[in-house]
Formats: structure tokens, sequence, C-alpha cells
């Protein structure tokens, strides 16, 4: 079972976070550049997604408003249900930070590498996750401010107003300029996949330093963190049974099937950071801890389960188009 490098240097960033926090100027020069990083990270989104391949998968529509009930309805109203773990398993900040998990859009690169291997189908799991991405954009600070309230960090008109600027103004400008910059984008995708990665570093690092300073890591004890893994290890088995055999209820084909269930299952490690990091502020890194672990998990998970799917009888041949349309590598979608 694989574990994504960029897990590790996340970890990393953590330990260097607890080690050498950043305190007084430091937190303020740390702060100040990570806001710009989270808006920068949003440009890149906007300007990164293609509006035309978007709209050419409205076709499918059944797949897409299937995948956005799992993300945006299913995952939120199981994450409100585990309410009812605290205290015994889970402590109220930590509830918060698996909550807000639930609210977070779903993958993409992860999403289409899976749905590749599992020979299922590719175009459509590129264009779930490319809408759930762009609705998740406004959709998940609007079930924030609805379902965390004053827990999500003190979320206020200002919270809502510091969204707009630092992640829908953004994107929406990386979008009215892709016509002129998309070619550049796609030309340097490597270079801007190490700045947008290094972005994220930098918002985590901001985070849990901050969380060092206000002392509450002592909230979190190693009995709490085993209750944490057990709740998000049945969520993700939930959701992974429920879209499979889900979509199967709903008379969707092997191929639509896988693509639902590793789109629909999964959530977005790189659009929850920034968004976490603004909306609860100097709680941050309680608030991620839940969505970081329930990354590595669904990856491990959903490596096993699309290695099994691509040995099903009933998988396209090696040589299908729709199969063999994107290859991309297991374990390194952070997305």
């Amino acid at each position: 079972m694989p574990i994504d490098p960029y897990i590790l240097l996340l970890l990393g960033t953590v330990g260097l976070a607890a080690l050498l926090p950043a305190r007084g100027t430091g937190a303020d020069v740390a702060s100040g550049a990570s806001t710009a990083a989270i808006a920068f990270l949003f440009f890149l989104y906007g300007a990164r997604l293609s509006t035309r391949e978007a709209m050419d998968g409205v076709r499918h529509w059944r797949l897409h408003v299937t995948v956005l009930a799992c993300t945006f309805v299913v995952f939120p109203l199981l994450g409100l249900a585990s309410r009812g773990l605290v205290p015994v398993f889970l402590t109220d900040p930590l509830y918060q930070g698996l909550l807000f998990l639930t609210l977070v859009p779903s993958t993409i690169q992860s999403s289409i590498a899976f749905t590749s291997v599992a020979r299922g189908n590719v175009p459509a799991a590129i264009c779930a996750g490319s809408f759930s991405s762009l609705v998740g954009i406004v959709v998940t600070p609007l079930l924030a401010a609805a379902l965390l309230g004053s827990g999500g960090g003190g979320f206020s008109a200002d919270s809502v107003l510091e969204i707009v600027l630092q992640l829908l103004v953004p994107f929406t400008a990386g979008q009215l300029l892709r016509r002129w910059i998309g070619a550049f984008v796609a030309r340097h995708k490597k270079v801007l996949q190490l700045v947008d990665r290094g972005s994220i570093l930098l918002v985590v690092y901001t985070a849990f330093s901050e969380g060092m300073v206000q002392g509450i890591w002592h909230q979190v004890s190693p009995v709490r963190l085993a209750g944490l893994l057990a709740v998000e290890a049945v969520l993700l088995a939930v959701m992974l049974l429920l879209t499979w055999y889900g979509a199967k209820g709903l008379g969707f084909g092997r191929e639509d099937r896988i693509a639902i269930q590793f789109a629909g299952s999964k959530k977005s490690l790189a659009a929850g950071l920034p968004m976490a990091s603004v909306l609860f502020g100097a709680h941050a890194s309680l608030a991620v801890l839940p969505l970081m672990l329930f990354h590595q998990m669904q990856l491990m998970v959903c490596a096993v389960i699309a290695k099994r799917r691509s040995h099903d009888p009933q998988a396209s041949a090696p040589g299908d188009d729709t199969a063999a349309s994107v290859r991309a590598p297991v374990g390194t979608g952070h997305r």
C-alpha cells in the first residue's frame, strides 16, 4: 500500500512547527506569506481548470449529480451524525475538524489515477473531480458557515469577506486570465506544482505554529487520536460501500460506478488545507488533522480497491480507449 511522499513532507512540516514555531515578528511574516500563498493557490486553480472540459462533461449529468450529492450531502450528513461520538471518541475540536473534512470537495488527480487503474470511466472522473472542485470553492465555505458556526473559529461576516477576497477573487481572476496564461501554466505544470505544494507546506507550518503557541496540542491524547482514526476508517468504509452499491441501485454501469466510487468517497487535501486556514485561524492545526489522516487512509485503501477492480473479469480489455486515456501514477495525487 502506497505512502504518499507528500504526506511525509507534511508531517515533517508539522514536526518543524512543533520544534520551531513561528513567534512574534516571525509569526506575522509567516501569516502574511501564508495569506499570499493561499490567494496564489486559488489563482492557479482558476487558471488550470478548463471550463470547456468541464462543460463537455455536462452531458453525463446524472453521474456528476451523484458525485456532488455524495460529496456535499451524504458526507456532511455523516459528519453531523458523528456529533454523537463526542466526548466518548472525539473531543469537540476534533469533531469540528472531522465535520470540516466532510465539507471539503473531492479530489481530481487521485480520483483519475484510481479510476484509470481500475479500468473505469476516466473522462467522467476528470469532469466529476473538476465539477466538485469548482462547486467546492463556493459550497464548502457556505456549508461551514451553516454547520460549524461560531465553533469554526468564530465564523462571521468578516470571515465571509475574507473568504471572498482570499479564495473566490483569486480563483475568478485565474479563470478570467486563463485565455492568456493557460498555455504558460500548461507548459510549466511541474514547476507550478512544486510552487503550489510548497505554498501548502507554508500554510501547514503557519497553522501548526499558531497551534503550538496556543497550546492546543495538549487537547489531543494518543487515545483520542486512535479514536479519530477508528471513526475515519468507518466513515471511509461507509462512503465506499454507498458509492459502489448506491450507484448500482441507480442503474450505472461498471465503469461509471468505479468513477463514482473514487470521486465520491474521497476528499481533497490541497483544497481543504487553505480553506481551513481561512475558516479556523489559530485553530486550523486541529481542524486539518482529521483531513490529513483521512487523506493518507483514502490513498491506501483506494489503491488496494483499484488494484482488485483491475482484475475484475468484467473489466475492459487493456487496449480500451476509455481505460487507457489517462495513466496517472497511484498515490501521487494530493488533491
